[in-house]
């Protein structure tokens, strides 16, 4: 398959810092908050805040290497295009090949437990209201990214909004008692519930991969990234705070739903409906997003020759390419087929995410070492030492992180190897009896440098 040359005015720039945060947030803060308080909580006690620190240091280093990678080379489906060319095209290959099964798995989890939320009020049917999710982010997608990241930034508002007011509402219900014992399963309970608590920061780096579509983003990205690790972390502590403060954190740990459980003791009836309104907004939100991200990276490997390339087809007046969106669509519709077990569809997301990571954190000492003259050019740029140790860090703490998930559960492990093996005979014959994808050394030269 060729490659199809790279232009700047395939996708329009029309993504500013609201809509790189409204992305990164929208990606973090959605169906984690609302499931991983009860089972952290279980391990940990109101420790579990402690591990909810510790958790944010991996995704700091991820942070950094994303938010210089977005500046020096900001492209639209990032994740594929990075390991490509600075590491080797098959990794790139490699990393969006599982990242398709991941984030099918993503959008159908998200869509799965929204409908469960909604069900708590209005008696619906499981998969054709999913379905109809779906085409409604199909819809919104297809108008434009501009129209899809002013969703997100809308929902962003409302999503924050009820945060707020369930945090402040539930103050005079807050017992300081309720903290105690603190650390009720030790120091152990607190580094076990580390790997639950990182799921909560997941997706704060999404705008990168649409930098094609990002105005100014050797500015943009670095500055969006920052203020999306800030908020997710407050949004997160104090939410998390008041739960445990209305609930405690045996009762925490027992419930099903604490957030709504919390608000219904602190708020009253008015409480179950604000958690009702929070969890869908948050999980609409990283739904629209997950979407997003998986139609760019599509759209970046049949541009690089990888898949066919009416994927790279840019529809003229929105901008969007919308053949790979309906694909996206599409593997989302047979994602529908999938087992509907919470953990093994957390895991089927979380493996392939934090190989994307470790991707990155690789792609960066490689572009450090191949081509410094993109660091020098870029608006954000740590210093060399400082870089390589973060992706340093990144690349141990990403492989400690899949170790870690083998124990809640091997079976995704052996689904994505099935899926990897079968994306390496669809590349080997591609290369074989098509055109070569792309050069042995990449293209690392493609892409200038996100200076402005």
């Amino acid at each position: 398959m060729a490659r199809l040359p790279e232009t700047a005015s395939d996708l329009k720039r029309t993504v500013g810092v609201t809509g790189v945060v409204a992305l990164g947030l929208g990606t973090a803060i959605g169906v984690s908050v609302f499931s991983i308080l009860a089972p952290a909580a279980a391990l940990a006690g109101p420790a579990m805040l402690v591990s909810m620190l510790f958790a944010m240091v991996p995704m700091i280093v991820f942070g950094v290497v994303y938010a210089f990678m977005g500046a020096a080379v900001p492209v639209t489906g990032a994740s594929f295009e990075w390991p490509r060319r600075f590491v080797h095209p098959f990794l790139g290959f490699l990393i969006s090949w599982l990242r398709i099964a991941g984030s099918t798995a993503a959008v159908i989890v998200l869509t799965m437990v929204l409908v469960s939320y909604l069900g708590t009020a209005i008696d619906v049917p499981l998969k054709p209201t999913m379905l109809a999710i779906l085409v409604f982010v199909l819809a919104v997608n297809l108008i434009g990214v501009s129209a899809a990241t002013i969703s997100q930034s809308i929902m962003l508002f409302i999503l924050l909004a009820t945060c707020a007011v369930f945090a402040f509402g539930s103050v005079p219900s807050i017992s300081m008692e309720r903290f105690e014992p603190f650390a009720s399963h030790g120091t152990a309970g607190v580094l076990a519930a580390i790997p639950l608590m990182i799921s909560l920061f997941l997706g704060i780096e999404s705008a990168t991969e649409v930098g094609g579509e990002v105005t100014r983003p050797g500015r943009t990205i670095p500055l969006g990234i920052t203020i999306s690790v800030l908020l997710t972390a407050a949004v997160y502590f104090i939410v998390a705070f008041a739960a445990i403060g209305v609930l405690g954190g045996e009762g925490l740990a027992a419930s099903e739903a604490p957030l709504l459980d919390a608000a219904i003791v602190s708020l009253g009836e008015p409480g179950r409906w604000l958690i009702l309104i929070s969890a869908t907004v948050a999980i609409g939100s990283s739904i629209n997003a997950t979407f997003i991200i998986m139609s760019r990276f599509l759209y970046a490997m049949a541009r690089a020759g990888m898949l066919p390339g009416a994927l790279a087809r840019v529809h003229e007046n929105s901008g969007v390419p919308r053949p790979a969106v309906l694909v996206a669509f599409l593997l989302c519709c047979l994602g529908l087929f999938m087992p509907d077990n919470l953990v093994f569809l957390f895991l089927a997301v979380n493996i392939p995410t934090i190989l994307k990571y470790a991707a990155t954190c690789l792609s960066s000492i490689m572009l450090l070492k191949r081509q410094p003259d993109l660091h020098a050019a870029s608006a954000f740029r740590p210093s060399r030492h400082v870089l390589q140790g973060f992706a340093v860090a990144g690349i141990l703490l990403g492989g400690l992180i899949i170790v870690l998930g083998w124990s809640a559960d091997w079976r995704p492990y052996l689904l994505l190897a099935g899926w990897a093996l079968l994306g390496v005979l669809y590349y080997g014959f591609a290369r074989r009896f098509g055109q070569p994808a792309l050069s042995e050394q990449g293209a690392a030269g493609e892409t200038k440098a996100g200076t402005e």
